[in-house]
């Protein structure tokens, strides 16, 4: 006999783990929470479709690590700290197995993210996972995509691109199997940076977590801090050793730059936090700077270059 929407919820979902901000979690209408004084509330909300972000057959506990750090993501950029997630599944059968497969790994990541399930939605239809996450911002300081200046070191954190050779492994196979596991999990489990966040908190200018593809995520930036650009240095953009090692440099460029899903942060610095880069708990580079001409100029060792593509887009035709 299949499981009842809110047998479904109280099997796999009822024992999410709260804290004191949660006055009224799980089981009712609505939950209640309590914002700590001081603290303003930051929410987002992010989707997973089959066939668009994922492949048919995926494993559950694989979905689970990639729809909570693609959402937590969206937190760091505005230099949040995560408190509470809503979550919504449209499942085509309430599959027992599938359940508890993707419920036990997101209890492992609300704790070890300190994050409370505190309520959501269940209903019949295509494989869509949806989380909404909430978190506490100090009152009057956020990250974000406004307010690079001129002159502005422009910093990215981690390794680009991997996800897109996860991807790409995924659809096309590896032909070098050495480094599989490695890109994988970087398109699977991507890493929210909340640490870092928080330390750009009140130093960096303006933030962005790369979603879309650095080009396209940048000028994101760069649109809304009043129509800047900027001059990347392309030698400068970090990429992994296992993702050229598999696909060769050209095509590891390609995909740092315009692949999308890394989840890493792009930000802009101003020049006098340069020291900062090092004390930080996660690599950063600095991959060029935010000038005044509305466009981003691309070089590599000295020479101007031009690169296809821009990053990812939803609703582009295909014949675009």
């Amino acid at each position: 006999m299949s499981l009842s929407e809110f047998e479904l919820i109280q099997r796999y979902f009822a024992e999410a783990s709260t804290d004191a901000s949660v006055a009224l979690g799980i089981g009712d209408d609505c939950a209640v929470l309590s914002v700590p004084t001081g603290q303003q509330l930051a929410v987002s909300i992010d989707s997973l479709v089959q066939g668009t972000h994922f492949l048919e057959g995926t494993p559950a506990d694989l979905l689970a690590s990639r729809l909570f750090g693609s959402a937590l993501s969206d937190l760091a950029a505005m230099g949040a700290t995560p408190a509470w997630l809503t979550l919504a599944l449209t499942l085509p059968e309430p599959d027992e197995d599938w359940l508890q497969l993707f419920s036990s790994r997101l209890a492992q990541l609300c704790n070890e993210y300190h994050v409370s399930l505190v309520g959501g939605d269940t209903t019949k239809g295509p494989l869509t996972l949806s989380a909404q996450v909430h978190g506490f911002l100090p009152r009057d300081h956020r990250l974000t995509r406004a307010g690079a200046k001129v002159g502005d070191l422009i910093c990215v954190s981690g390794c680009l691109g991997d996800s897109r050779g996860g991807l790409d492994g995924l659809l096309n196979g590896f032909e070098n199997h050495t480094e599989a596991g490695y890109l994988l999990e970087r398109f699977y489990a991507p890493t929210p940076r909340i640490e870092l966040g928080k330390i750009l908190l009140g130093k960096a200018n303006s933030c962005i977590d790369i979603s879309d593809g650095l080009l396209s995520d940048l000028s994101h930036i760069l649109k809304a801090s009043g129509g800047l650009g900027a001059r990347l240095q392309l030698e400068a953009v970090p990429i992994s050793s296992q993702l050229i090692a598999t696909f060769g440099e050209e095509s590891a460029r390609q995909w740092a730059l315009t692949g999308g899903e890394d989840f890493e942060l792009c930000f802009t610095l101003p020049p006098n936090y340069l020291a900062l880069l090092s004390q930080l708990p996660v690599p950063v580079a600095v991959i060029g700077k935010v000038t005044d001409r509305a466009d981003i100029e691309l070089f590599l060792r000295g020479e101007p270059c031009q690169i296809q593509g821009s990053g990812y887009d939803h609703f582009q035709r295909k014949d675009d």
